[in-house]
């Protein structure tokens, strides 16, 4: 897989030396915005990038380049998934894909009509926790309760609240506590039990955007609550109560750093089956597979649970 990517941000800080080490993987162009341009470029030259540019075009030009990743702001996603796809690369995108669930429907038709791979980084789907976690399922009997608690006080929030406004905090480029810190819940819970029947969504609303807010969504058997906060923060976890036990992440969902297994009359079982590699490693190594060994199967599965997800999240902004 041949690499370019997109944006400057702490995200690709991040994973360039995740990516950087994992077999094929080749590191092929980084685009930055021009004023942004001078730290592409010592990124090219600390992780051995043959191109930094400010000019899309030149990098979707390149013949050194067959996939781009998008780590860009939420808004940006769509627009330059699209040229991405409509120049005949393959596609991984960041959370969430797209804004709306229509323009995630007409980046798979472009990839599909293509023959081209589409796919969204979501960190959690692809840790050994989630896997552990899905497998033991069964034992917590009939499911009852989920609650999801991804709330972290944003460094950000002090200077919105007085008036400065950046993307996170942006309603118009798909800022707010629901794309941002609940986007990690939701992909956990429609992973593990797929989409709901009922959404609704109860949001603390500043200058037109959720600071905060609480996800209900009704699976009709069990219910479920996940909760997104920017604006507060409290102990980051989740619960799956079953009437013969229940599963305790502890930590954010995004990282799903340990888990606890309570069965009822037994000894709780505290387990961490995830890799030592960083939290993006294994998405990324999947996706390498998935691309290069043509796995068509595996990306409609990815494609199928990122639209249940997308489906939520229009309901959710539809039900404000």
């Amino acid at each position: 897989m041949k690499l370019a990517i997109l944006g400057t941000g702490k995200i690709v800080d991040e994973v360039l030396p995740v990516l950087k080490e994992i077999n094929g993987i080749e590191l092929s162009a980084i685009l930055s915005t021009p004023r942004s341009l001078e730290k592409a470029q010592k990124l090219a030259e600390i992780y051995g990038i043959s191109q930094a540019s400010s000019d899309y075009d030149s990098i979707l030009a390149n013949p050194d380049v067959d996939t781009i990743y998008v780590a860009l702001p939420n808004h940006l996603h769509y627009d330059y998934a699209k040229k991405a796809l409509q120049a005949g690369k393959h596609v991984i995108c960041e959370k969430p894909f797209t804004l709306t669930l229509a323009e995630f429907e007409d980046l798979v038709a472009i990839a599909e009509q293509r023959q081209l791979f589409l796919l969204e980084a979501i960190t959690n789907q692809y840790l050994g926790n989630f896997s552990y976690v899905k497998e033991n399922l069964p034992k917590l009997g009939d499911i009852k309760i989920v609650e999801c608690n991804y709330s972290q006080y944003s460094s950000r929030y002090d200077a919105f609240k007085r008036g400065e406004i950046a993307p996170a905090f942006d309603p118009e480029k798909g800022g707010g506590a629901l794309r941002d810190l609940n986007i990690y819940n939701i992909h956990l819970v429609v992973g593990l039990f797929g989409k709901p029947e009922m959404v609704h969504y109860l949001a603390n609303m500043e200058r037109g955007v959720d600071t905060s807010g609480m996800l209900i969504m009704d699976y009709g058997h069990f219910k479920c609550v996940c909760i997104g906060a920017k604006d507060c923060s409290a102990d980051i976890r989740s619960t799956i109560q079953g009437n013969k036990g229940s599963v305790t992440i502890l930590g954010p969902t995004n990282t799903m750093p340990e888990v606890n297994l309570s069965l009822n009359g037994q000894s709780m079982q505290l387990v961490n089956q995830n890799s030592l590699n960083h939290r993006m490693h294994d998405e990324f190594v999947a996706f390498q597979n998935i691309i290069s060994n043509r796995e068509y199967n595996n990306q409609k599965a990815a494609l199928e649970h990122s639209r249940a997800v997308m489906e939520v999240l229009d309901a959710a902004i539809k039900s404000l």
